[in-house]
């Protein structure tokens, strides 16, 4: 419940989970170690699914301190919790900003990703080298998923989408970076929960043998510890992803065209081929379908 973005809607959406019977919710920050240790333990899960961040690839360089509290000493306290509950599955979000200045599209998980950009990237690639010590140290079968711009309904309001569509409905210009030059994986959110939850129940295995590894998949060959790409599969130009935004409102946007911002890459691309053949499951949601899903649940939440 930080106020990086508007905490209203962050209630809104717990007000939603709250009428499923089975949801319940502890209040607090992940380097509250107590706390957390607490509300884990009370529990006893099975499995923790590990989505809790500081996000925002622009914000940590205004804030980097953010990110190193909330993200690695926070998924620290996560790891040590799942540890010490011997939990038979432990995932966790990563981001595409993992990849950095890597060239070589679709990104494919078993490709090497040393050149992080920002602080942000640099925090989840420092929790995925953890998450694979803790996985070979105490065999904690961990997931690490590299997300790729996820977009959809209940969305961060810091955004692309979720900017470009109030700003064009208040009649404000939206900004435009890179000259619109830039193409993005985006990832619809119902897409992700399912692939989320079809990998819960694919957790890895440690190896007998580097030649047990099958070509492709990014297993480790001394930990039950796999990355996973989550992306649509496919590459979509900026400026079409606005055209399609402009479509669905029935308006046209007043674009002011930016230079490219600093962290920002040209663009991202997975490769979900091992999504695929884990859970035969792969992202499929035509983004003009999205946008008019997101377009939808925007005008009623916010009334305009």
């Amino acid at each position: 419940m930080t106020d990086y973005y508007d905490v209203n809607l962050k209630r809104s959406r717990h007000a939603d989970l709250s009428e499923n019977a089975n949801f319940t919710a502890t209040e607090g920050m992940l380097e509250d170690q107590a706390l957390l240790d607490d509300t884990i333990d009370a529990f006893k899960p099975d499995v923790i699914v590990h989505l809790a961040a500081q996000a925002g690839v622009r914000y940590s360089l205004e804030n980097p301190r953010a990110y190193l509290d909330s993200n690695v000493i926070g998924t620290f306290n996560v790891m040590e919790a799942a540890r010490r509950n011997a939990v038979q599955h432990l995932l966790m979000a990563s981001t595409s900003s993992v990849y950095g200045a890597n060239e070589d599209m679709p990104f494919i998980e078993t490709e090497k990703a040393d050149t992080q950009l920002t602080i942000y990237a640099a925090t989840k690639k420092a929790n995925e080298s953890m998450a694979h010590a803790y996985a070979h140290l105490y065999t904690l079968p961990t997931t690490m998923f590299r997300f790729f711009t996820v977009y959809g309904p209940w969305g961060r309001p810091d955004l692309a989408l979720y900017k470009f569509v109030g700003a064009m409905l208040d009649g404000r210009p939206i900004d435009i970076y890179n000259n619109g030059d830039m193409y993005r994986d985006f990832t619809y959110v119902d897409d992700l929960v399912r692939a989320i939850r079809l990998l819960i129940d694919a957790a890895p295995e440690r190896p007998a043998s580097r030649a047990d590894i099958v070509a492709g998949d990014s297993l480790s060959p001394v930990a039950p510890f796999r990355i996973v790409n989550i992306g649509n599969n496919d590459k979509v130009r900026l400026l079409d992803f606005i055209d399609a935004i402009e479509a669905s409102l029935g308006m046209k946007a007043i674009r002011n065209y930016m230079p490219m911002q600093t962290g920002d890459v040209p663009a991202t691309w997975a490769d979900a081929s091992l999504l695929e053949r884990l859970t035969g499951y792969r992202p499929a949601t035509d983004f003009r379908d999205g946008i008019a899903s997101f377009v939808a649940w925007f005008r009623e939440y916010s009334g305009k």
